[in-house]
């Protein structure tokens, strides 16, 4: 099976403001990961660190947040992850739910 990306647009929790990524659609991942700046940059606030385990197995910590996310025309309040700038934003397997 092949990877993708889709263009979606993620905003802050109010949903005031909002901006375009391409974000590689990740099942195998729980939450959307999306680089600490675009968060920050959209006042989107760390309410908690989280542990999380990754790919080679290491375990890293990570703030979390609430963001919205529009896909195809639709929007939801997602948990997200502030990810490392230098990483691809993830969209995981809870956003996809929510979107059906």
């Amino acid at each position: 099976m092949g990877t993708f990306t889709v263009p979606v647009q993620v905003g802050d929790s109010n949903g005031r403001e909002f901006v375009d990524i391409q974000a590689l659609v990740d099942t195998g991942s729980t939450y959307t990961s999306i680089p600490a700046s675009i968060l920050s940059g959209l006042g989107v606030d760390v309410i908690e660190r989280h542990p999380f385990e990754l790919a080679d197995e290491s375990i890293m910590e990570y703030g979390i947040g609430e963001a919205k996310i529009r896909l195809h025309g639709r929007e939801r309040t997602v948990v997200v992850v502030f990810m490392p700038d230098n990483s691809s934003p993830l969209l995981g397997a809870t956003t996809l739910e929510m979107f059906g």
